[in-house]
């Protein structure tokens, strides 16, 4: 009887140990859980998707009547590339009140045609002044096409002392957000971060050989020689 007594007793004990502990692990998942979202630097400096200007600032001088070749082209490079990430339009800030306002209206016919070498026509050309309060300035002209780009950030924020970060084991606010910004500055393609592409059709003359192999039971697989191509010096 005593040997029972004892051993329900210390049944009993184990059973409360083990809830005990599961109590505890229950709430230090969920602790960890909320810590970890709460520390995601992902969360904290998410990547956004938006439509910003893409701009390019021509210096105009004050006696300058036409544009020099290495400018032309820079011109025609950037309708290139509006027409690439942007809609094909092209926007020509030019500036109201400068000193340089006499240069400007003569560079700009001269801009329109570079535009066109690059593909923009002038049907997609909008032009449109700013005021500029310096009339002596030489207020430069604004090229600009809406761009869909990847952001992240503004980095460089210590809201807090770091010494008492790491004594609670939390990261710091500033954790992460440098390769966030430079993952959002180096993808080529900003849709991508947010739906993958379209899978592209099948090469139907490559499958065509592949299954003639097959049927003749030969090895449908590629030859590839490791090695070709490079060589090691001795």
């Amino acid at each position: 009887m005593n040997k029972l007594s004892s051993f329900v007793t210390r049944a009993g004990f184990a059973s409360a140990v083990v809830v005990s502990l599961a109590g505890c692990q229950s709430q230090t998942q969920g602790t960890d859980t909320s810590l970890l979202a709460a520390n995601d630097y992902r969360l904290r400096h998410p990547i956004v998707v938006t439509e910003q200007p893409e701009t390019l600032d021509l210096p105009i001088g004050y006696n300058t009547r036409n544009l020099n070749a290495p400018l032309s082209e820079t011109i025609t490079a950037f309708a290139v590339q509006s027409r690439k990430n942007g809609n094909g339009r092209v926007e020509i800030l030019v500036p109201a009140g400068a000193g340089n306002e006499a240069a400007v209206h003569s560079v700009v016919p001269h801009i329109r045609t570079a535009l066109k070498r690059g593909g923009v026509g002038s049907n997609r050309v909008t032009t449109r002044s700013y005021s500029v309060e310096d009339a002596s300035a030489d207020a430069p002209i604004r090229l600009s096409y809406p761009r869909v780009m990847a952001t992240a950030g503004p980095c460089g924020e210590w809201p807090r002392n770091m010494g008492g970060e790491f004594n609670r084991n939390i990261d710091y606010e500033n954790f992460g957000c440098a390769s966030q910004a430079n993952l959002a500055a180096i993808v080529s393609n900003p849709a991508d971060l947010v739906t993958p592409r379209a899978v592209q059709p099948p090469d139907q003359q490559r499958r065509a050989v592949v299954f003639e192999n097959y049927r003749a039971g030969k090895v449908t697989a590629s030859d590839y020689k490791e090695g070709v191509g490079a060589e090691v010096s001795e």
